[in-house]
């Protein structure tokens, strides 16, 4: 769409700010154009294919959900780009079904066959041979027949409560009684316990699976003898699964989250997936009895839950259809050190994951926890994934007599559950376990470990952009930062004060703190790069986020381009700003890059006059992040750690001219080439490159930095 040129006072209008909801779907197609991409080992585009539906599926529940809760409540408010919530659910079911329609033309047309070629197959009973039909036979009678239960549909039987996402069968047949043919319908739940793919006894190298919704339907003759079966279809349901928990109403918040998880399997539907071949009248029917319209449904021609196709990618097998195995060294400056406290008093120790192993941030808390001149730790903990490595080492701690504090989220979302659990048992091994300040999430990612050497006492503070998660850890880019440094170590403990017990924030030195300083101070330091470029002083901006929404922050950056700042934005998902816009933001390009790794540190630079500020964090550009989360912000302090950042963090991906995404004015995204002349730049595989030759190390050109007389800015 034409732009024109606008004066200041009108950047806060609609047309000027992209839609969230359709920003977020645009990154879900950069993610499946991973998947259509033939150029991505084929293994790896089934992930991205799974990915895919995976990340729809929260989408639906919460974002898609809460569209829904508002047009039902009549909402007559907009969105920050005018549009109301009817406008907004009209516009995503649109995009969602081009999505849904590419993904699985996708499967059936690309991915299916490339698999068949490759020797992992997806059969039907009919087509197996008498041995295999014998050994189906035996599966199913031992281990699917056992925990199935068939449902009636009749004024006897009402419709089941069914289970979120779960897969069903909904079943038309026929039966005689008093020597009349009646009708009925039936559901049957198929229990997660069960695998979603059933892999036949190997013959040779070949991999061949069922799908075990077609299993059940082989066998829907033992389920209901008798019965003559007209036909039966898969489907899915999606529910709402957003917790609602009033802190202030409630007395204990570990219950509060427990009574909401399990609301959460009950809670509205709000779409229906099934198959395309559905007869019309029984889908009407379902979507009558579920209280679900027409704009609700997806049919689909392709498996009803591609996420249980990760089940093929994952293991050991073909590891010529996958992207080359990488494992992160550890960093060189704890390499063949026994003493991991002497490495970070000789300076501060950067570390980027996953080039550069995580282990480190592990072996860091186990040796705390097992060093008698340690006396206390504590730590946050968000998603802690199936790795219990960090949480044995807390409860070891104990057991070795040392304070430990672990301040965990009950509401990461999605991981309620599995922190609950890891709570309770924290507890019960004598961690001090708080759920932090009321009305707020835990979001920041930091440890404290306090030593006594000597006649003094030290505190080492470890602070990162991601979990304390060492799986994820593998799969994600992060930052990671050792540092002993007295002013980072007071402002941590004054934080864990804040987080465990009674009292006021208190101001910081290094920490820039969520929801009290972070979202001023980030205006601040755009504001000073705009008031340097009126006075033609160097001026530019570099921000590596997950994801941009903040009005008034974009608002200031809009500002800032007006005034001539240079403006890099290094986005992973949702941005709503418009870049590129004549007399609005020309100065500011936005690019997402999607590739292996999951983009998720953020990274914050200011030129400052040729005095560059560096700042990581665990937050994002959103509200939720400045204004409803515990998050942190810290600045990299030492020149050498800075430079490291912009050149190797920051410049080598906004040079990544393989698998960046640059955003239109119009909200589209088109990706980068490299020109026909020039070299292919994927950023990610170059970190990879510079952390697997260790016989060409990068040498890092040092920055010369112009002292220019400045007014008083705020101090880092």
């Amino acid at each position: 769409m034409p732009f024109v040129t606008v004066q200041p006072e009108t950047t806060n209008s609609p047309q000027y700010f992209l839609n969230r909801e359709l920003s977020w779907l645009e990154f879900n197609q950069r993610v499946l154009e991973q998947a259509l991409d033939p150029n991505t080992p084929l293994l790896e585009r089934v992930k991205f294919f799974c990915i895919t539906s995976s990340n729809l599926d929260e989408f639906f529940e919460v974002r898609v959900a809460g569209l829904k809760q508002q047009i039902e409540a009549e909402s007559s408010g907009r969105s920050m780009d005018g549009l109301t919530p009817t406008e907004i659910f009209n516009a995503v079911t649109k995009r969602v079904r081009q999505m849904v329609d590419q993904q699985f033309d996708c499967w059936r047309n690309e991915l299916l066959p490339e698999l068949e070629r490759n020797g992992i197959q997806f059969v039907e009973p009919k087509d197996l041979s008498p041995a295999e039909t014998e050994w189906l036979d035996t599966f199913y009678r031992t281990e699917i027949r056992p925990v199935l239960t068939p449902l009636a549909l009749d004024p006897a039987h009402p419709f089941p409560q069914l289970l979120n996402k779960s897969l069903n069968l909904i079943v038309d047949l026929e039966m005689k009684k008093n020597g009349d043919r009646l009708r009925y319908m039936a559901v049957v739940p198929v229990p997660r316990i069960l695998p979603r793919l059933v892999k036949l006894p190997a013959s040779g190298k070949e991999r061949r699976y069922l799908f075990l919704g077609r299993v059940v339907g082989q066998f829907l003759g033992d389920l209901f003898p008798g019965a003559n079966i007209l036909g039966y279809w898969h489907f899915r349901l999606t529910r709402n699964s957003e917790l609602y928990i009033d802190e202030e109403e409630i007395a204990n918040l570990l219950q509060a989250v427990e009574t909401e998880l399990r609301n959460r399997r009950r809670g509205d539907a709000v779409r229906l997936e099934i198959d395309h071949q559905i007869r019309p009248e029984i889908c009407k029917a379902l979507l009558g009895t579920l209280k679900l319209t027409e704009d609700d449904l997806y049919l689909i021609d392709g498996p009803i839950n591609p996420t249980r196709l990760m089940s093929i990618y994952e293991g050991d097998h073909s590891p010529e259809l996958r992207d080359a195995p990488f494992i992160g060294p550890i960093a060189p400056r704890f390499r063949d050190q026994p003493d991991l406290f002497d490495v970070i008093r000789q300076g501060d120790v950067l570390m980027h994951h996953p080039y550069e192993s995580f282990e480190s941030t592990v072996d860091f808390i186990e040796r705390a926890a097992q060093d008698p001149h340690v006396l206390a730790i504590k730590q946050t903990l968000y998603r802690t994934g199936g790795d219990g490595r960090i949480r044995n080492a807390l409860m070891e701690a104990v057991h070795n007599g040392k304070q430990v504090t672990a301040v965990v989220e009950l509401r990461a979302r999605f991981d309620e559950a599995n922190n609950i659990k890891w709570a309770r048992q924290l507890e019960e091994e004598g961690v001090h376990v708080v759920y932090g300040l009321v009305g707020y999430k835990i979001h920041s990612k930091i440890c404290l470990v306090v030593r006594r050497e000597g006649s003094a006492i030290n505190r080492y503070v470890h602070l990162g952009t991601g979990n304390y998660n060492p799986v994820t850890a593998r799969l994600y880019t992060d930052i990671g930062l050792f540092t002993c440094d007295k002013s980072f170590a007071e402002d941590a403990t004054n934080f864990f004060n804040l987080l465990t017990g009674i009292c006021q924030f208190q101001e910081t030195k290094r920490l820039i703190v969520a929801p009290f300083q972070l979202h001023e101070r980030m205006l601040e330091m755009i504001r000073n790069e705009t008031a340097n470029a009126k006075d033609g002083l160097p001026a530019r901006i570099i921000a590596k986020v997950n994801s941009l929404a903040d009005p008034e922050i974009i608002e200031a950056l809009y500002a800032a381009s007006r005034a001539g700042v240079e403006i890099d934005l290094i986005v992973r998902g949702i941005c709503t700003l418009r870049p590129q816009v004549p007399g609005l933001s020309e100065n500011i390009t936005v690019r997402s890059i999607v590739d292996r790794f999951l983009e998720h540190s953020r990274v914050f630079y200011f030129e400052n006059a040729s005095q560059p500020r560096v700042f990581v964090g665990s937050a994002d550009w959103l509200p939720r992040n400045f204004f409803r989360r515990i998050e942190l912000v810290y600045p990299m302090i030492h020149g050498s750690l800075a430079d490291r950042l912009k050149e190797q963090v920051l410049d080598m991906a906004l040079a990544d001219n393989s698998h960046a995404w640059i955003l239109q004015p119009d909200g589209t995204y088109k990706r980068t080439h490299p020109k026909p002349s020039g070299p292919t730049r994927r950023s990610q595989f170059q970190f990879v490159r510079m952390v697997s030759e260790p016989t060409k190390p990068v040498v890092q050109k040092r920055r010369k930095y112009v002292r220019v007389k400045l007014a008083p800015r705020p101090s880092d």
